[in-house]
């Protein structure tokens, strides 16, 4: 199947999801993840109607975000972001997915405020508390979604989590039902700075079911792009 078919199913599905969820299809935001894919097949997700692709490594971004500067594309920071790199997409994404250090946002703000512009964030989350993977438990997030008020030059739209990888999604259903809930508690803070805007969680394998308890941006690659083949060095 082309890029473009697999994009209408894939849009289909969030559409179902979507109204099982009691929503409009339009209420979610995909996300094309295009980590591993060459610029032209990243050509071909945005020309089939998906404008926002999703990077995991900086260096990756860069080099598509200069390959495809003659098309609308809003890119998007999705992976671990260290603090040297920053500087590096500050200015060419208009979503950072990944913050989870202070010592990142110090960083991120100092950035933007070089390049007289608030970055936009997603605080990360880690609730399956795999320690392979970045992100802030349930215990820490309210004092550090706080602790972003001194920073003039950051604005937190919401929150993201990868949730354990499971054969069965339904396994990780409560993972993206505690995220809804810690959303909506933040919501309700009403911080100066912060506006809990997108709850940024669900990849090909479980996308569905995170729309179902309240996602509304999803990051999908295989399901759009097909199987990575990744190099082995």
């Amino acid at each position: 199947m082309s890029i473009k078919e697999n994009i209408d199913g894939v849009l289909e599905r969030v559409a179902a999801a979507a109204r099982r969820s009691g929503r409009s299809p339009e209420d979610v935001k995909v996300i094309a993840v295009s980590k591993t894919v060459d610029a032209q097949r990243a050509r071909e997700a945005v020309e089939g109607g998906l404008i926002n692709l999703g990077e995991n490594r900086v260096q990756e971004l860069v080099s598509k975000y200069e390959q495809l500067s003659d098309i609308d594309v809003k890119w998007h920071l999705i992976g671990h972001l260290q603090r040297n790199k920053v500087k590096y997409i500050i200015d060419k994404v208009v979503l950072i997915h990944s913050l989870e250090s202070l010592d990142l946002a110090k960083e991120i703000n100092k950035r933007a405020l070089q390049h007289n512009m608030t970055a936009n964030v997603l605080i990360e989350l880690n609730i399956g508390q795999e320690e392979s993977k970045f992100g802030l438990d349930e215990d820490s997030v309210y004092d550090f979604v706080k602790s972003m008020e001194q920073f003039a030059n950051i604005k937190v739209l919401g929150l993201m989590t990868v949730a354990p990888f499971s054969e069965n999604p339904e396994n990780v259903r409560c993972v993206f039902r505690k995220m809804k809930e810690i959303f909506d508690k933040i919501s309700e803070m009403k911080l100066t700075n912060t506006e809990m805007k997108y709850l940024s969680m669900g990849m090909t394998n479980d996308f569905e079911i995170a729309i179902e308890e309240g996602a509304n941006m999803v990051r999908i690659g295989t399901a759009i792009f097909g199987k990575r083949i990744y190099k082995t060095f």
